[in-house]
């Protein structure tokens, strides 16, 4: 299947090394971190040429400060309830000789346009594609995951480089590349990899998309990227569309006369995960005006339940979304054969994006979804929903087999 790109007319194919962490632990549940956030003064003291109203307008990860006489970016949340934070600057190359600045008041300092750059989670595939930017990009850790076209393109023509895992990035390998910039996520502060690298000259730059505890909080991200490119005009005609898409359909599920209850997640090891209810897939399911039955319950993470208490409240659920990586009603039954006593089994009302695959095996769910929210909203509208949206193609999600 092929997207078409909303604002850049660039065609993307059907949103983390990060897809192999969560393959191995939200693979049965949408797992949402909390994110503190908080927001930071710049540390430059450059003349006043834009104010920073709305500049950032959804996201709680990081902020963009046009304050001065460059852009500088504060990432406030790296990881989930991050203390440390970062601050970068980002400097147009033709400014860089006219412009007086502290470098050690920054984290990193960019000149941009950057010519190359790693980045290490999927979710950065579909930004820099629709920026017109997976040309800089000249390395990944498991490559295998990218499920982008062309980005696979440019894998097979050898121009983007496998470099291991993000958890042991081939250090030798980037400092051979030497990029401009390697874009990372963690999971904690404890990466002795991007210390290597960074005290060998190359800046590191923590993105957060996958803290944000909104779809769009995380789509905003690009507005990070449009920054490192140089393209932060692109960047925010595309995120506009994209919050105009998901808000209008947001809209149109409100007029729908009936909220069907949902169910989600499974069992894994005698455990049943779901999502919380402030977790970004309960967002999806509040926004979509479905009743969540565990909407109310606290946290953004996942939920823990035995099977007892997930068919003692979800037994009668009419919806049941996302059973984790099962995607056929013959798997649910092979795994358990509680899960027949479920009306949504025996009315054939589950759907999976746990199906829907890249070339490669990747779930495009993991690569795209982030960035486009608004997709995702309009397969759960459809679901739930058909007659307020009923000429919709699903998207990322399918019925099981």
């Amino acid at each position: 299947m092929i997207l078409f790109n909303l604002s850049t007319k660039v065609k993307y194919p059907i949103f983390e090394t990060m897809e192999k962490m969560l393959l191995k632990a939200v693979r049965f549940c949408l797992i949402l971190m909390t994110v503190a956030s908080c927001k930071k003064e710049s540390k430059s003291t450059n003349t006043v040429v834009e104010q920073n109203d709305e500049l950032v307008q959804y996201a709680v990860g990081f902020d963009i400060d046009k304050s001065g006489d460059f852009p500088v970016i504060h990432v406030t949340n790296p990881w989930p309830n991050a203390k440390q934070r970062f601050t970068y600057a980002f400097i147009p190359k033709d400014r860089l000789s006219k412009i007086t600045f502290q470098k050690e008041a920054y984290d990193a300092v960019i000149s941009t346009p950057i010519q190359n750059l790693v980045v290490t989670s999927t979710t950065h595939i579909p930004a820099l594609e629709s920026l017109g930017g997976l040309n800089k990009l000249i390395g990944f850790p498991d490559i295998r995951y990218i499920s982008s076209m062309p980005a696979r393109q440019l894998i097979n023509s050898g121009k983007i480089k496998e470099l291991g895992s993000n958890q042991s990035l081939n250090t030798e390998m980037v400092l051979e590349m030497s990029p401009d910039a390697v874009v990372g996520f963690a999971i904690d502060n404890q990466n002795s990899t991007y210390e290597v690298l960074q005290k060998s000259g190359i800046p590191i730059l923590y993105n957060g998309d996958w803290t944000e505890q909104t779809p769009l909080g995380k789509a905003e991200w690009i507005k990070f990227f449009g920054v490192l490119l140089g393209k932060e005009k692109e960047a925010d005609s595309i995120f506009k569309t994209i919050a105009s898409s998901y808000n209008q359909v947001k809209e149109l599920a409100r007029t729908a006369k009936k909220r069907p209850t949902v169910l989600s997640g499974a069992l894994y090891k005698d455990v049943w995960y779901l999502p919380a209810g402030k977790s970004w897939a309960a967002q999806f399911l509040a926004d979509a005006n479905a009743d969540y039955l565990w909407a109310d319950s606290e946290g953004t993470g996942s939920l823990s339940l035995s099977l007892e208490t997930a068919l003692e409240k979800g037994q009668d659920a009419e919806f049941w979304i996302s059973p984790s990586q099962f995607t056929t009603y013959d798997d649910l039954i092979n795994a358990n054969n509680h899960y027949s006593e479920f009306e949504a089994f025996k009315n054939k009302h589950l759907f999976t994006f746990s199906a829907t695959k890249g070339p490669t095996g990747g779930l495009l769910y993991y690569e795209l979804a982030p960035q486009r929210p608004d997709l995702v909203l309009k397969d759960l509208v459809h679901i739930f929903h058909p007659e307020v949206l009923p000429n919709h193609v699903l998207y990322f999600f399918t019925p099981l087999k």
